[in-house]
């Protein structure tokens, strides 16, 4: 995202589902992934800047075990500038904000197709997969220069016409 950011339009969507009646959402992992799901959600909402809000959202993944313990919440806000009052109160908004964001992540995920974390989409279409910390489906490859590389090619295609 560093070298790509003023040419993406990044999106952060979740996989789960959608409880039936009671508009409310499951994770694989249970109401503590839900959670944080909803604290990276309201973080990017808060902060559009992916690299601001990936940032926030990439210290969290770098200590997954003890989301959303609050320590955490609050440490990573802090080395990425993220105001933790307006983060807490995103998640926890009387109007089902927090949570409203979450089912209509879950529901980009299903009508995309996708059922796999985590999925890397470009233009799409499903660039890459990374299952159980093995890359799968990445005919042109998976480090980062590959991804860059396609970016910017699509991105130059897009704008030759202009």
């Amino acid at each position: 995202m560093e070298q790509v950011h003023g040419i993406v339009n990044f999106k952060l969507s979740f996989i789960g589902t959608i409880t039936e009646g009671d508009g409310g959402v499951a994770c694989k992992h249970g109401p503590r992934e839900c959670l944080g799901n909803m604290i990276e959600l309201c973080a990017a909402s808060l902060y559009p800047d992916p690299k601001v809000s990936l940032g926030f959202a990439m210290c969290l993944s770098n200590d997954y075990e003890h989301i959303p313990d609050q320590d955490l919440i609050e440490s990573c806000a802090l080395e990425h500038r993220v105001d933790f009052g307006k983060l807490n109160h995103c998640v926890s908004r009387d109007d089902g904000f927090g949570i409203g964001l979450l089912r209509k992540s879950m529901e980009r995920s299903a009508q995309a197709g996708v059922t796999t974390s985590c999925t890397v989409r470009l233009n799409e279409e499903v660039r890459c997969v990374l299952d159980s910390g093995e890359w799968k489906d990445c005919e042109k490859g998976h480090e980062v220069d590959d991804l860059v590389q396609d970016i910017k090619a699509l991105y130059q295609d897009a704008t030759a016409w202009l």
